[in-house]
């Protein structure tokens, strides 16, 4: 499952997103691809969840769209965005031991 920072706000619509992160005032946008995709995983939707309906309603490739959303995802996580929950919640020390 993913998340969003405390400190950021969004406002979604048909056109697209609009991120602010209101701790630094960087504001991001997104088409209405990407705030459809947004949208389904701020609800708790996984990367197939999203992949599996984006498909269904784009009439493409499963495979395609889940290699896309994955890629889109990883951008949004690389901006702090967005944040993997099991990864979070992981033990630092993990692997250190």
């Amino acid at each position: 499952m993913f998340s969003s920072a405390s400190n950021l706000r969004s406002i979604i619509d048909e056109t697209g997103a609009v991120i602010l992160d209101i701790s630094t005032n960087r504001m991001v946008t997104l088409n209405a691809t990407g705030g459809y995709i947004w949208d389904r995983l701020r609800q708790g939707k996984t990367i197939i969840e999203v992949a599996q309906e984006l498909s269904c309603e784009s009439n493409q490739e499963i495979a395609e769209v889940e290699r896309d959303v994955r890629d889109f995802v990883g951008e949004l996580m690389s901006k702090c965005l967005l944040r993997d929950e099991c990864t979070a919640k992981q033990d630092p020390l993990e692997g250190r031991r």
